[in-house]
């Protein structure tokens, strides 16, 4: 019997949201981005920060960690979303 695929909540709607919302505020590119989480530790590639982005990718809380480190946010703001600005 094959995996079923998990669906993607709310939750991970909004940081998928917020993360491209910040990546681009910060002016940086998915490839950029992903350089920062290698960097890290935390091997990814420009393919993984856009299928996150477009929610289809889970996206598990390593990545939401590193992604946080990489976009120098609070990890919180991934989960709720940016301050109005």
């Amino acid at each position: 019997m094959p995996a079923r695929s998990l669906e993607i909540g709310p939750a991970g709607i909004q940081a998928a949201r917020t993360i491209e919302i910040i990546r681009t505020q910060r002016g940086l590119s998915q490839r950029q981005l992903a350089a920062r989480c290698t960097a890290l530790g935390h091997p990814m590639s420009n393919t993984t920060v856009s299928r996150i982005e477009r929610a289809q990718r889970r996206c598990d809380v390593d990545d939401l960690v590193v992604i946080a480190q990489a976009l120098r946010v609070p990890l919180s703001v991934l989960l709720h979303g940016p301050s109005p600005q």
